[in-house]
């Protein structure tokens, strides 16, 4: 059976890092939908072209779209048995939305890992990166609209995923390795029981 992975945490958590980790080690490709949306608009895909119309009037991608572009990656072979979600899903909507399509691959949820990190230390984290990465848009006040936002949109999903029973929390305050370590365990304890 496919072993699906949504990876949850707030901006600076870790997630994108985590994810490449896991993804060496367990085979599983990291579907980001950050780089989805890159790789449709650069190829100008027919999705590509629809996320467009929406961001060139500056309007947030409609939830159907961002669905459609996950399907597609999801069904490409190199998914054949599972993969890490990072960054999708990210509200409600796109939860259930999620767990519909994964019905279509005769798959579902196997756990979510929360990365979870004083919201003090993300934005210390966060501010470091833009200046290693010379992003000037990303000041304190920048990354604190980001943590309220993510706050009010993605932290329902906690619940969400609580009462299914998927969600394992993880402290994202330790060494890089130290949370690669307790995503390992909490990954490979799913992995045990669906073989």
């Amino acid at each position: 059976m496919a072993i699906y992975v949504v990876l949850l945490g707030a901006p600076g958590a870790g997630k994108g890092t985590q994810a490449k980790r896991l993804q060496a080690i367990l085979g599983l490709p990291q579907v980001a939908t950050g780089d989805l949306f890159r790789h449709n608009l650069k190829n100008e895909t027919e999705l590509g072209k629809l996320a467009k119309t929406y961001m060139d009037r500056g309007e947030l991608v409609p939830d159907e779209v961002t669905v459609a572009m996950v399907r597609d990656r999801l069904s490409q072979e190199d998914c054949v048995n599972g993969a890490i979600l990072d960054g999708f899903p990210r509200t409600l909507s796109q939860a259930a939305a999620l767990d519909d399509l994964l019905k279509e691959f005769n798959g579902e949820i196997s756990v979510v890992p929360y990365i979870h990190v004083e919201q003090e230390e993300l934005v210390k984290r966060l501010l470091k990166r833009a200046e290693i990465e010379g992003r000037s848009d990303d000041n304190e006040e920048t990354i604190r609209t980001r943590m309220r936002v993510y706050e009010e949109q993605t932290r329902p999903l906690l619940d969400y995923y609580r009462e299914k029973g998927l969600l394992v929390q993880i402290n994202g305050q330790q060494s890089i390795e130290a949370v690669q370590a307790d995503l390992l365990n909490a990954i490979r304890n799913i992995m045990k029981k669906v073989q």
